[in-house]
């Protein structure tokens, strides 16, 4: 997935949910400038981080390998 799909899911997710990106931020526990640009495709979040994120969304990270 490109940065700018999961920013999209993210923005989505927190718009569906009514969610400030401030409050967005604060919940998670990240700076607001930070997730402006991961929404944006422009930030390279840590899977900690946007663990932190998905979280607050109800959402999770799946990870697929190939073999």
């Amino acid at each position: 997935m490109n940065k700018e799909v999961l920013g999209n899911i993210i923005k989505r997710r927190r718009d569906f949910l009514n969610i400030t990106q401030a409050d967005l931020a604060e919940i998670a526990g990240v700076g607001l400038r930070y997730l402006i640009d991961i929404e944006n495709g422009r930030g390279n979040p840590s899977i900690g981080n946007l663990e932190k994120i998905l979280n607050v969304l109800g959402l999770q990270i799946e990870i697929k390998a190939k073999i």
